[in-house]
Order: C-alpha cells, then structure tokens, then sequence
C-alpha cells in the first residue's frame, strides 16, 4: 500500500475529490497518509481532520528561504515514508531538493491542456482568464509529473470540455473543475499506486 501525501494551500477541493475517491475504494493500492499545508487558515485542512487524516503545517513565513521550506517539507515527507506526493492547490515554490528525492513522485493538477495557459503566473482564475481573452473553444485539466521548471513535467492525463460563450472564469473554472480536475486527480493517484505509470522522456505510458 502506498502513502500519499497532499500538500494543499487553500480550499481544498481536489483533496475532498481524493478523499471521496479514497471512501469508494476508487484509489487502488494507496491512502492518504498525511495532508500537509502551507497555510494555517487553509479549510482543507478541515476537510482532513473531518476525513480522520493527519495534518501538519509548514507555514513558508516560518522559513527563510523556499530552500529551507522545502528540505523541512522532505524531511517531514521521508519521515513519514511517503510514496507520492501530490500537489492540490499547493500555492508555495519548491526547490530542487524535494524533486532530488521524489524523482517522477510528484503529481499535480493544472487546470488548462498545457502546455497552453501555464507557466510563471498561470493559476487559480487567471488560468481561465487567459483561455477566455485567447478565444478557444475548448479548455480543460492536466495531471503531470511536477520538476523544477513551472508546469512543464510530463504529462499523466488530460481532459477537455467545451468552452461555452457565455463563460465567464468562473463558470469556466466551475466545469473544469467537475468534469475534469475531480476525474482525472484520483484516476493518476491510483494508477501511481497500481504501478502502472512508465516515463520515457517527455512521454507516460499508462500500463495495463
């Protein structure tokens, strides 16, 4: 069984999207070891305790440097012989250490079909907000594996869903959510924890 740790910065609706996923048996041969936060007010880390899963905080103001944050976030994670450490919401820089450590171990969520909308200030509405000022006619979510450079890890799944005329970044951000960022997230947990993600590259190949 392998442990996951969810490192979260906010609301938590990805990591609510893991841990009913995890109630229906829906994430094979994983659990939800410990969420930890770098935001002490973050509600996720209500819906951890709600969920009966430990939690911590890494506040990044407690630190000097993203550095320092991040070799204290891997001590915590190695201490709790984590497996793979999934990113949902997590609003802080990690340095190379962590990725030294979880080469491939680390998955996130970004909600657009990179590599369009990401990169350097791409999160959260903006995403949306950038799709919308492009025109496309469709949007979508993307589960990758995290590296040292800005969404730009390989690529585990991808979905898309139309964009509609009257989207406004909301909505948009709405039916991304739903349709594809609660789908695809425990889906790419549970094939990490299957084994049955191979990485050639740039490419995943999804074992049967």
């Amino acid at each position: 069984m392998k442990k996951i740790a969810v490192l979260v910065s906010g609301g938590g609706t990805n990591l609510q999207a893991l841990i009913d996923a995890q109630a229906r048996g829906e994430i094979v041969n994983g659990e939800i070891a410990v969420v930890i936060s770098s935001a002490p007010e973050a509600y996720a880390l209500e819906r951890a305790q709600h969920a009966n899963i430990p939690s911590c905080v890494l506040a990044r103001k407690d630190y000097s440097s993203s550095q320092s944050m991040t070799i204290a976030l891997v001590n915590k994670l190695r201490e709790l012989d984590i497996d793979l450490v999934v990113m949902a919401g997590f609003m802080t820089i990690v340095t190379k250490e962590l990725f030294e450590v979880y080469n491939n171990a680390v998955i996130n969520i970004h909600p657009a079909l990179i590599p369009s909308f990401c990169g350097k200030g791409a999160y959260g509405l903006h995403v949306h907000e950038q799709a919308l000022a492009y025109g496309v006619k469709v949007s979508g979510a993307t589960v990758h594996f995290v590296t040292e450079e800005c969404d730009s890890g390989p690529i585990i799944l991808q979905k898309a869903v139309d964009v509609l005329l009257d989207d406004t970044p909301e909505t948009l951000q709405r039916r991304i959510m739903e349709r594809c960022e609660w789908k695809l997230l425990p889906q790419a947990v549970s094939l990490f924890c299957q084994d049955r993600l191979k990485v050639e590259g740039r490419t995943v190949q999804i074992l049967p």
